[in-house]
């Protein structure tokens, strides 16, 4: 940094202010070069501003990159255009990673570069700190990570997946709101968390003098505006669930969930075929996603398979020649997962999905009619009380979205929240609280409802062809290092 700061006084010294309040572009990187190549006007002016990403300086003339949000732009500056002390100034006094506004005409190189012939040239932000050695391609993870903005400058990749997720979020939000949806807000810190199964954040509030929970899911608050006559709601929110981190799962992460009155879980899988099938229209041109070297398609409509056959099918095990929970645990363990009887059957039914039948799902599925043990929210099929109506969508061997025909029963509900309750007692940490407000709402009587839960995280992962939910999260979660030493301001 020694010489940087020596550079900033030295400017400061001559007048020259490194921190400048604007500067007004007429055009982006991208626009500049489309214009010049539509219109081929080389007398056309351009103000273009960016980071100074590359420099090579020929002794009486200097072409740099300016790199901004649309793209990188060649500059190209002349001792004699620009005169001798601002050529020198220029390559004495910037340094890559500083922020640049220039003025000139447009023309085209030897090798066929749209480049600006600078007249004149601004500092707009002197950069302290040096950017990554081999910033063209900075691969280390820690880095890239716990300094996300180094990896945005240096892997154009990495701007691309954060453009997909806003693609994805804004093509949900179209399709939602013309089916006549409405997107609410329900409350972060909760007295009563609930809505999944899942250990909560706790914090503690000042005014109230009480302790509150971050929420798990925002299920049982949009429940509640289903009672209240809001037929159809939506909410993109964040959650937070006090469980480990690995490849698919991050402690804070996005969830879209809609609620629709009068639908059950097969119309929501008709809606989320449409959805994602739209999505990925909207992200490739195609509702065929390359992955692997292959594709797959999201055309609807998709496979349905029941929770029963998938296992059947994949793990070679009918779960109802095993009703009870050591039974099943032994199957599993044979099949080496762990296999805990002591957190009830519905735990290890969970296990067998996700490690056993999760995987080989490769095309977009529908596995629907989960078991009532893993499912304390769904309301029980009419033709088979041991099954809930629900659903998870399937893709790329990952889960994505949940669903359920909501429970709506509230004597049934609170029966259900009764045995969880027992299950916490067992030792169960995430089992769900009985939440007596939510019972009170229900009994006020709630109509037939589909419910819908999709990782916004991981279908993002699929439409960008992550492996790695962090790559897909801006700022993910990461244990605190101590933290850079701030620039010296004498």
């Amino acid at each position: 940094m020694a010489p940087r700061l020596d550079k900033l006084a030295r400017m400061r010294e001559a007048g020259v202010d490194p921190f400048p309040d604007d500067f007004r572009r007429s055009h982006t990187s991208a626009e500049a070069l489309a214009t010049h190549a539509e219109s081929g006007d080389e007398e056309a002016t351009y103000r273009v501003a960016g980071r100074l990403v590359r420099l090579n300086d020929m002794g009486k003339s200097a072409f740099v990159h300016l790199q901004d949000g649309a793209g990188r732009i060649q500059l190209y500056l002349q001792k004699n255009r620009l005169g001798d002390q601002p050529f020198d100034d220029f390559i004495r006094l910037f340094d890559l990673g500083d922020f640049v506004g220039a003025e000139g005409t447009m023309f085209t190189t030897r090798t066929g570069e749209a480049t600006l012939r600078v007249d004149t040239y601004k500092m707009l932000s002197k950069s302290l700190r040096p950017l990554p050695e081999k910033f063209h391609g900075l691969n280390d993870p820690e880095i890239r990570y716990r300094q996300r903005y180094l990896d945005l400058i240096a892997n154009e990749d990495v701007r691309r997946t954060f453009e997909i997720r806003t693609t994805v979020t804004t093509s949900i939000r179209h399709f939602l709101d013309s089916r006549g949806y409405l997107e609410v807000e329900t409350p972060i810190l909760q007295p009563c968390y609930g809505g999944a199964s899942a250990r909560p954040f706790t914090t503690h509030y000042n005014a109230l003098g009480e302790h509150l929970y971050l929420r798990i899911a925002d299920e049982l608050y949009l429940k509640r505006l289903i009672i209240g006559g809001m037929e159809r709601v939506y909410e993109f929110c964040k959650d937070f669930r006090n469980e480990g981190i690995d490849r698919t799962h991050s402690p804070e992460f996005t969830m879209l969930e809609s609620y629709e009155a009068y639908a059950d879980h097969r119309d929501i899988m008709e809606l989320v075929e449409q959805m994602v099938a739209q999505v990925c229209q909207e992200v490739h041109g195609s509702t065929k996603l390359p992955i692997d070297g292959g594709e797959i398609d999201f055309k609807p409509p998709w496979e349905r398979v029941t929770f029963r056959y998938a296992v059947i099918r994949e793990a070679g095990i009918d779960i109802e020649d095993y009703p009870d929970a050591e039974s099943l645990a032994a199957q599993a363990r044979e099949r080496g997962l762990e296999g805990n009887s002591d957190l009830g059957r519905g735990k290890v039914l969970d296990e067998i999905l996700e490690k056993l039948v999760s995987p080989k799902l490769t095309a977009p599925t529908f596995v629907h009619d989960y078991p009532v043990e893993t499912s304390p929210l769904a309301k029980r099929n009419p033709d088979d009380e041991c099954y809930v109506g629900r659903f998870e969508a399937f893709a790329a061997g990952m889960k994505f979205a949940n669903a359920f025909t909501e429970l709506n029963d509230p004597i049934d509900q609170r029966r259900r929240f009764e045995e969880q309750a027992r299950a916490i007692e067992s030792g169960d940490e995430e089992a769900q609280v009985l939440d007596e407000d939510f019972l009170l709402a229900m009994e006020h009587g709630m109509p037939p409802t589909g419910g819908l839960g999709i990782g916004i995280d991981r279908l993002v992962m699929l439409m960008s062809g992550q492996r790695n939910i962090r790559e897909v999260i801006l700022f993910p979660q990461l244990r605190t290092l101590n933290q850079p030493e701030a620039a010296d301001s004498d």
